[in-house]
């Protein structure tokens, strides 16, 4: 983290009068408030921040962003969106401070991008649907990053990417060339066999083997999602949520016995499980 006497490149005479009773605010007087924030003058937690401290921040605020969007919760998704963009202007004017970029680089090259991968709207293009305009942007996208191979592609798809939706865009990739791998028949012979194995590392207690069969499974279960046209993030994201779901309501019917689950022998759980599966209340 930078220390509170990281100077930063704003003079006292430059400063921006900041409006605190406005009832509106655009864009740049927004910018302007963070750069205050940043200033000398400002906060002295906001001073400290660099690109590297905010990376959970960034990921916590998208995160919460997709979860209003999944909720359907409009009002939360204007704040939320408001955190995503604070974040934007945090890493840019930590960038400015030291000459790297500006808020106006940043919206040049996002608008410059738009324009170059739109060639339907903004050339003489012609598509036909959708799909005709992914495939044109994948191509431009290519051409823009230099990717001679898909090995190229495949190198460029972000590590920080969740687990699930990074092995996805890569088995895209293959499939793009071709390379497909096993049917569906044969990935899902694939996954038992991978299961009994790592049934059988359990017993010896071989924790490497037991990791490198669990990352094939999982991988395994995300190409079989794939070809059969189910989202494995989103599976598994409402996998979890009915496990929340059933918990409470096995946690109620324990507390309804006068009980807690963590007094309560494996087959009274079980009982209780199955009768909030059987929806017995």
């Amino acid at each position: 983290m930078k220390s509170l006497e990281h100077e930063v490149n704003v003079e006292p005479s430059n400063r921006v009068e900041i409006d605190c009773n406005k009832d509106m605010y655009t864009f740049e007087e927004f910018v302007d408030i963070i750069r205050e924030l940043r200033s000398e003058h400002g906060c002295p937690w906001d001073r400290e921040q660099t690109h590297e401290s905010l990376r959970e921040c960034m990921l916590e605020e998208c995160y919460e962003a997709i979860d209003a969007i999944n909720k359907n919760d409009l009002e939360n998704l204007k704040e939320e969106l408001g955190d995503v963009l604070l974040q934007v202007a945090l890493h840019t004017v930590i960038a400015e401070e030291t000459n790297e970029f500006t808020m106006d680089q940043v919206t040049t090259d996002i608008s410059k991008k738009m324009i170059h991968r739109h060639p339907h709207i903004f050339s003489d293009v012609n598509v036909e649907n959708s799909g005709e305009v992914l495939r044109n942007w994948e191509a431009i996208k290519e051409k823009e990053k230099k990717e001679e191979t898909v090995s190229d592609g495949m190198l460029r798809v972000a590590e920080a990417l969740p687990a699930l939706i990074r092995a996805t865009k890569i088995q895209k990739k293959a499939a793009k060339v071709g390379v497909e791998g096993e049917d569906t028949r044969t990935v899902i012979n694939l996954l038992k066999t991978s299961i009994n194995e790592i049934e059988k590392q359990s017993t010896i207690g071989n924790s490497s083997h037991i990791e490198e069969e669990i990352g094939k499974t999982l991988f395994l279960i995300t190409d079989l999602s794939r070809k059969l046209g189910v989202n494995a993030e989103n599976s598994l994201t409402n996998a979890t949520d009915k496990f929340i779901n059933r918990f409470i309501g096995v946690e109620r019917l324990a507390e309804g016995e006068g009980k807690h689950l963590k007094d309560m022998s494996i087959d009274e759980q079980t009982a209780l499980w199955g009768r909030v599966i059987k929806n017995i209340f």
